[in-house]
């Protein structure tokens, strides 16, 4: 029995008393970077092994002494369902292949296997495990409302439940091996994102970020890959690519929606072989690297339009997450203007500022296409614009006007009809006054009772809005 790998990795174990077998079989999973393998001479020793060392996928044969493989296959279905067995014989008998598939064998494979077709079923049961074990974590933390690893999350700042949702689907991923997709908005907070899903998954490695915005093709594959000496004019020492630094841990590709044709095919052939070549070297490489890629395109329909590959697109979409814009998580404004208040006074070495009435209120009526960012960028500007104690609200209206458009001129105005408000209105219409006042109490309930930002929503002053008040008292006094 070979030497236990570090507990962290995904463990193949091949069982076979042909010593010479074992040594192929793992030459061939170790060339493609698949796992860590392990081989067992004995059939006796696995069914132990398996209670105190968690297996990912098992390459059983099916006549060796001791213990056979058709008794040892019930036995392994039975104690660990969520373990896909293959069984790997020399026996090519379709009533022995039959009778392993109904004892609950993942695939039955004929000695001797082609190379390509032995790596691509063991990539598929380990996806197929993966898979078993997201669906089961997914469970948990739905029927628990519990986050497991919470301090993972803890630069994010979010009091939504959508966001929640989302950390809950990144715990049921991170522990698996396949590629995961993060979509979203610009200023969302993608990064943030890749960096709870690395910390969460326990990799050994670190997380090496890459922007594929502005890499041509040849930088892609330089960046990525490395080069040998003189692999090009001016390659005058050897490089190691930044896939290379990722060894044991996450390679995160923010904007990939930028890539060219030729780095999509690079990728691809990384994500499918998990090998690459440094650019000079006729020499293939593994990856044991994670790979996230982040993009604030829709590539979809960029797909459609031929500017990204589909084939690539599909592989990326074994795991998705779609981070939420700003603007469907309304009640994350208060949280994130608090902390960023608190990052700008920090910042600019001040004191943390007072916030005066109604300005969470002035925050909320924004629509924010530039996401938090944007929203960081508006509050660190009222800070720097402040001398010392309350903030003005003049800033931040300006900003919530100018920057991003008030939440009351965005999506907010009921059309009754085709070509204006009351165009196919039957019966009479309402009067100015009618009007007037029901827009100042629909105002007043958004602001919150504040009148400065419902003067703000209906375009007037705070002092017309107070004359309108006024007006309305004296004559309902009469």
């Amino acid at each position: 029995m070979s030497a236990l790998p570090p507990p962290e990795e995904p463990l193949i174990v091949l069982v076979d008393d042909d010593p010479a077998i074992l040594m192929s079989a793992s030459l061939v999973l170790r060339s493609a970077g698949v796992g860590r393998i392990l081989t067992l001479e004995d059939g006796r020793q696995l069914l132990p092994l398996m209670e105190i060392q968690e297996i990912s996928t098992v390459v059983l044969d099916l006549v060796m002494p001791h213990i056979s493989g058709d008794t040892l296959l019930p036995r392994i279905v039975q104690r660990h369902p969520e373990t896909p067995v293959i069984v790997m014989t020399a026996t090519d008998e379709v009533t022995t292949a039959v009778g392993c598939m109904k004892d609950g064998a993942f695939d039955f494979l004929v000695k001797p296997v082609e190379e390509n077709r032995f790596v691509a079923c063991v990539r598929k049961a380990l996806e197929w495990r993966g898979l078993r074990q997201q669906v089961g974590a997914l469970k948990r933390s739905l029927l628990s409302g519990r986050l497991e690893h919470a301090d993972a999350f803890s630069a994010i700042v979010t009091a939504s439940p959508k966001m929640r949702a989302v950390f809950q689907y990144v715990e049921s991923i991170a522990h698996t091996v396949e590629p995961v997709l993060i979509t979203g908005e610009t200023g969302v907070g993608k990064e943030l994102i890749a960096e709870a899903l690395h910390r969460v998954s326990g990799r050994g490695g670190e997380l090496v970020p890459v922007n594929a915005a502005g890499l041509d093709d040849a930088l892609f594959a330089d960046t990525l890959f490395g080069h040998k000496k003189g692999a090009y004019s001016g390659a005058e020492e050897s490089r190691t690519g930044l896939i290379a630094k990722a060894a044991r841990g996450t390679l995160f590709l923010d904007e990939i929606g930028d890539l060219g044709h030729t780095s999509q095919v690079k990728l691809l052939r990384l994500l499918q072989e998990r090998k690459y070549y440094p650019l000079g070297s006729d020499v293939a490489r593994v990856s044991d690297a994670r790979i996230l890629c982040a993009t604030h395109r829709d590539l979809e329909a960029m797909m459609a339009e031929g500017r990204f590959r589909s084939d690539l697109y599909f592989r990326l979409q074994v795991h998705r997450i779609e981070v939420p814009p700003l603007r469907e998580r309304p009640e994350d404004i208060a949280p994130l203007a608090r902390h960023f208040l608190a990052e700008a006074a920090y910042s600019l070495n001040r004191e943390l500022p007072e916030t005066p009435s109604g300005f969470f209120s002035l925050l909320a009526s924004g629509h924010y296409p530039g996401n938090a960012r944007q929203l960081r960028a508006m509050i660190f500007d009222a800070v720097a614009r402040n001398g010392q104690g309350e903030l003005s609200l003049e800033s931040i209206r300006k900003a919530v006007r100018n920057g991003s458009g008030s939440a009351s001129s965005v999506a907010v105005v009921p059309v009754m009809g085709e070509g204006g408000l009351f165009r196919g209105v039957i019966g009479r219409l309402p009067t100015l006054k009618e009007v007037e006042q029901d827009l100042i109490s629909e105002a007043l309930l958004r602001a919150g009772g504040n009148q400065g930002v419902a003067a703000n929503f209906l375009g007037i002053s705070r002092q017309a809005l107070n004359q309108r008040l006024r007006k309305k008292k004296e004559e309902e006094g009469e």
